[in-house]
């Protein structure tokens, strides 16, 4: 059996310099901004430091990230891209960004879901682009009676309106099915409604759950577009690059973004290396953060049963509904305070996520247990 590769002790982790071991005090275990607790699979590192020896440290090229991932698609999920309507992002919300000051002008509403990732919120308003918001359901699928009437209200007064999707959704983990999709297609071509799918955590899908299906894969669809990048499935955060993909009808766009904010050259290397060569790795990843989403669920339950979480079917996040525990509307705020453990906080995702924490799972079991440990001594 291979070394576990979510092994790594705490000692070892303070010792990182990134975001998310150096935003609180050492006595905090953080848990929160989407970065793995791993070292990243041997053939990326052996190409980054291949770069390195070759002194290749100039601007990036499209063709080989776009035929890795192509294949990679191809292998994991059965889908044939259209590699000639792929475009270089700089990452994924660079590259959602981008597709958004193309498609909308200043003023024109962007619909997101409640609670989704907070930068689907910050992003547009960036651009100047207002909210309208889709509540998700209490199952935290789709709710598209809710979308549908968010569709109706953003486009209510003219103007070009978008919808940024995410699949599969953050924070709930659910991955949107085939059917739903559909749905959501319908409905944007009733309305008019430009659909940006981030799918940035499509590789991180378990055993048993539904297939992951990229938005571009709705049969039929002719408008809309999904960004895709290594970073997440990864953990390649600090090496950006990303690939935008537009459906047959959005050629112009797409010719469009062909000069956009591009990715770094040492981005494109590494998620290179992973897409060529990572499915191993990634494999042996999806098996620990599979015992580890289960661990958190049994230790909730047998510690701190008032706390609860359904298993995500995607992404290494656990969305923890402590409604019934006794503690305001942002729990994470109690946690970090009282139990030392630094969560991400449920109303930053929306008006739904009041009594809710997000839980990042990608670390080593004795670690998710000292947290889990901390959060039920802190429970009043």
């Amino acid at each position: 059996m291979s070394e576990p590769i979510l092994n790594l002790g705490l000692d070892a982790l303070r010792e990182r310099i990134s975001l998310k071991w150096n935003t609180y005090p050492a006595d905090v275990i953080p848990a929160w901004v989407a970065e793995m607790d791993v070292v990243p699979a041997a053939p990326i590192r052996e190409a980054l430091a291949a770069m390195m020896e070759r002194g290749d440290t100039g601007y990036p090229t499209a063709s080989g990230y776009v035929g890795a991932f192509g294949d990679f698609a191809a292998r994991r999920w059965g889908w044939q891209i259209d590699r000639d309507r792929a475009r270089l992002s700089a990452d994924v919300m660079m590259g959602i960004f981008v597709v958004l000051l193309k498609t909308t002008s200043e003023g024109d509403p962007v619909v997101i879901n409640d609670p989704v990732y907070y930068p689907f919120r910050t992003f547009p308003e960036l651009g100047n682009r207002p909210i309208v918001w889709a509540a998700m359901g209490e199952d935290g699928r789709l709710d598209l009676a809710a979308l549908e009437a968010a569709f109706a209200e953003a486009t209510a007064r003219g103007g070009r309106a978008a919808y940024i999707l995410s699949n599969p959704h953050n924070p709930t983990g659910v991955v949107h099915t085939v059917a739903e999709l559909t749905a959501v297609a319908g409905l944007a071509d009733r309305f008019g409604v430009t659909v940006i799918s981030d799918e940035v955590h499509a590789p991180v899908v378990y055993a048993g759950s539904p297939r992951f299906v990229s938005y571009l894969q709705v049969p039929g669809l002719e408008r809309g577009f999904a960004v895709h990048s290594a970073a997440k499935a990864f953990s390649l955060a600090a090496f950006k690059a990303g690939v935008v993909l537009g459906a047959p009808g959005e050629d112009v766009t797409l010719k469009e973004i062909m000069t956009g904010p591009n990715a770094s050259l040492s981005g494109v290397v590494a998620h290179t290396a992973a897409f060529t060569h990572g499915d191993a790795w990634l494999d042996q990843v999806l098996g620990e953060l599979d015992e580890n989403r289960r661990l958190v669920q049994r230790l909730l339950a047998e510690q701190a049963p008032s706390v609860t979480t359904a298993l995500p079917e995607a992404t290494y996040l656990m969305w923890l509904d402590c409604r019934a525990a006794g503690l305001p509307r942002d729990p994470a705020a109690h946690f970090l305070e009282v139990a030392k453990v630094g969560l991400n906080s449920g109303p930053s995702f929306g008006s739904r996520g009041e009594g809710f924490a997000r839980l990042n799972i990608a670390t080593s079991p004795a670690i998710l247990t000292e947290i889990v440990g901390r959060i039920a001594a802190s429970l009043p």
